[in-house]
Parts: structure tokens; C-alpha cells; sequence
């Protein structure tokens, strides 16, 4: 009996062992797909400008100020409609396209191209109006644990990290923008930072003041209540239910899509 139980024991091990190595070897494999897929949307759309920097990417002598690349929207259309922009970040790990569905659940587990992922997609929240008009545009992302998506956004909680990196870019086919950022912290997922503002409301400049004073770094930035923002937000770990996020002002430049306006 005592040789059965022990033969038994040795069985059940060996069956968790086999089940742990199977269900790690599918997790690598599952980030490996959605590294190659962020890879090819990359491949296939973005270009770099002719200037790194973003400045007369067009290669001209006057101080107009571009994206520091160049998207192609019109192929991006093709492969999903919903798709309103490009969101990145030179020398970070954000480079990615932006998604506004009809509600907040479909892109949670939908890549930009309208396929399962556990990664989902960076996209807009459902009641912002479209186009980057309200005074304060949301846009959410997961927290993988292969640092894709939005996982770096809790980078800028160091201050040297936010030093080296103040500025994302948010590019789109009409227009493009610096998201000059001046605030990241972290938050409950059901806080009154997640409250949406149209543009020029009265109630916004107390609202961007109160993230002000939240931060995590110190910002030169002084927006007021006037202007458009952006709030990116992702999952965080510090408690249930707590994000991460980062506030920016988003500041016109003269392209869209990376292309000089004319």
C-alpha cells in the first residue's frame, strides 16, 4: 500500500510539472505573437522621418515643427476603420496604433486589426467625442507583462525617466500633436480622474490642477484649463483596482500622419 501511495504522489508531481511547463510554454508563446504582431503593424505602417528629432522631417530649411514619423493611415484604414491615430514615444516602448470602438469592452480583447488578443488595443474611451476635440480624451491600455501596450507607463514615476522622456507623439490623419505630459500617478480605477471634460468647460482647469499635485515627478508644464489633454491610463498592482496614469497637453504641430500640412 505504502509503495502505491508513493508511486500515486510521484504521479500527481510529475502531472503538475508536465501541466506548469505546458501552460508556461503557451504564455511565452502568447507575448511572442503579440510581439510579432506589434512588429509587423510597425513594419507595415510607420516610417521614419527624414529628421529623428521632428523638426522639418521634410527635409526643408524653415522651423516648422513635424512628427518624427510617418504613418500611413490610408493602409490602416483598410485593415480597420476604427483606427483614429498612432500614439508613440521616441526611444520608449510605445509605438502603436489608437482605436475608438463603439463601446470600452470590444478592444479590451481585440488588436487593432479586429483580432483576439489577450493584449487588446490602445484605444479611446467609447463617450469622448471623436477627433481629440474634448478638453480631456482618454485612452487606455494593458499592462502586459512583456512591458508591451502601456505596461512602461509607470516608468514615469521616476523622475529622471520623465526628464529623458516629456514628450509622447500622437499622430493622425488630420492632425498631429506633442502630448507634452506634466503628470503621472497612480489612482483607483473609479476615481474622478477618469471624468471626461468638453472642450472649454469651466470645471476642466481645477480638474488638470488637482492632477498637478498628484504627480509622481516634477514638470516645468503649467497648463491652465484652457487647451485639449490626454489621460493614459493603464492597470497597476499597488492595490485592487489601481491604475497608472499620465496626464499631457496635446500641442499641434504642422503635419498629419507625419506629412507636412500644407
Amino acid at each position: 500500500m505504502r509503495k502505491w501511495v508513493k508511486w500515486a504522489v510521484m504521479l500527481v508531481l510529475l502531472t503538475v510539472f508536465v501541466f506548469s511547463g505546458v501552460s508556461l510554454l503557451a504564455i511565452q508563446k502568447r507575448y511572442k505573437d503579440i510581439d510579432e504582431r506589434n512588429e509587423a503593424a510597425v513594419d507595415m505602417f510607420v516610417a521614419a522621418a527624414e529628421d529623428e528629432t521632428g523638426e522639418n522631417s521634410e527635409g526643408g530649411s524653415d522651423d516648422a515643427e513635424l512628427a518624427p514619423i510617418v504613418v500611413d493611415f490610408d493602409g490602416l484604414k483598410e485593415v480597420n476603420s476604427d483606427v483614429v491615430g498612432w500614439i508613440y514615444g521616441g526611444d520608449t516602448l510605445i509605438s502603436y496604433p489608437v482605436v475608438q470602438g463603439e463601446d470600452n469592452d470590444f478592444y479590451l480583447h481585440h488588436s487593432y486589426d479586429m483580432e483576439e488578443s489577450n493584449a487588446g488595443s490602445i484605444f479611446v474611451e467609447a463617450s469622448n467625442s471623436p477627433g481629440f476635440v474634448d478638453g480631456n480624451t482618454i485612452i487606455y491600455g494593458h499592462h502586459m507583462k512583456n512591458q508591451s501596450m502601456f505596461a512602461s507607463l509607470d516608468y514615469w514615476a521616476d523622475q529622471e525617466y520623465y526628464d529623458a522622456h516629456p514628450v509622447l507623439w500622437l499622430l493622425t490623419p488630420e492632425q498631429d500633436y506633442k502630448i507634452v505630459l506634466f503628470s503621472g500617478y497612480t489612482t483607483p480605477g473609479r476615481s474622478d480622474t477618469y471624468t471626461t471634460f468638453p472642450a472649454d468647460d469651466p470645471l476642466l482647469e481645477a480638474y488638470i490642477a488637482a492632477s498637478q499635485g498628484k504627480s509622481d515627478f516634477q514638470s516645468d508644464v503649467t497648463p491652465g484649463g484652457e487647451g485639449r489633454y490626454v489621460l493614459l491610463s493603464t492597470c497597476a498592482y499597488n492595490f485592487e483596482e489601481a491604475r497608472y496614469v499620465l496626464h499631457g497637453v496635446l500641442e499641434p504641430v504642422e503635419s498629419a500622419g507625419g506629412v507636412r500640412i500644407q
